[in-house]
């Protein structure tokens, strides 16, 4: 047996999860299936938080844009759809630079629809990785930073009505979100490697990414 082969007590939950029966309404459901442990004060006071306004409107969009369009429309379509179900006259983008042709393309469409389109890139204020305490080794990849948190305060300070994060690198979107104020949906996740579709690699996990993804296997 090898170092890391010593048993660790695991914390089951839905990640463990074969056979999803709480999307069925099934009578099985595992051991250690959360539905089954509820805390049913949690659930209440979850559930009452869809009875505020804006998480209904925004609830109701999203099931609608769900069921009716349900694997006949593209991201990009049904980030269209939902915006108009909302409400949404002003649209901000969280953009790569690096994806910024897509981004284009992305606005024209957008304002093809007749929504107020406005965009930050990542490295909008020229602001070098140094001056923030990154190291300069980090300069292998470009001397300025990415600027997630300025992004997310200019789009503040337009009071968009829905953000569209465009390919933020690992971390930079966490950063996004954190500081964000408006509602935000991501369009594209960065995934230089994989041609932004980071999912192949979980395709591939058990055939030609397995050594890559799970070196103690």
């Amino acid at each position: 047996m090898g170092e890391n082969s010593e048993c660790k007590k695991v914390l089951h939950s839905c990640v463990d999860c074969g056979v999803t029966n709480c999307n069925k309404m099934d009578k099985y459901y595992p051991d250690f299936c959360l539905t089954t442990a509820m805390d049913e004060t949690l659930l209440g006071e979850v559930i009452r938080l869809y009875d505020d306004e804006e998480n209904k409107k925004v609830t109701l969009a999203a099931a609608g844009v769900e069921s009716d369009y349900y694997c006949q429309m593209c991201r990009v379509e049904e980030t269209i759809e939902f915006a108009k179900r909302i409400g949404a006259k002003k649209i901000g983008i969280a953009t790569c630079v690096g994806l910024i042709r897509e981004t284009r393309t992305l606005t024209k469409i957008l304002r093809s629809h007749g929504f107020e389109v406005y965009g930050v890139a990542c490295k909008a204020g020229t602001v070098r990785k140094t001056e923030v305490g990154i190291p300069k080794t980090c300069e292998n990849t470009g001397v300025n930073m990415c600027n997630p948190i300025l992004q997310a305060k200019m789009l503040n300070a337009e009071h968009t009505d829905l953000n569209i994060v465009m390919g933020l690198c690992v971390g930079h979107d966490s950063m996004f979100y954190k500081y964000a104020e408006g509602l935000t949906t991501t369009l594209v996740v960065k995934d230089r490697v994989l041609g932004h579709n980071p999912v192949a690699a979980l395709y591939a996990a058990d055939g030609y990414y397995h050594n890559k993804l799970c070196p103690q296997d």
